[in-house]
């Protein structure tokens, strides 16, 4: 069963999650990107770009572990 947000919050502490990850390293794990992307495709599509919103703004070097080719 996929991970989805139902708030905000649960977008912020995702964004915290991301930020913290990277302050260890230079890479987030694929379990979390995993995890994060999941949430993405199954929350509100609002909420998807919230985290693009709030990803760009707190931590620039995560966006492309999330961006998608089109």
């Amino acid at each position: 069963m996929a991970y989805r947000w139902k708030d905000k919050i649960e977008v912020d502490e995702a964004v915290v999650v991301v930020m913290n990850s990277l302050e260890k390293g230079p890479d987030l794990s694929p379990w979390l990107v995993r995890t994060i992307t999941a949430a993405i495709d199954d929350s509100d599509p609002a909420l998807g770009r919230y985290f693009f919103e709030e990803i760009q703004k707190h931590a620039p070097a995560a966006v492309g572990f999330f961006a998608r080719e089109e």
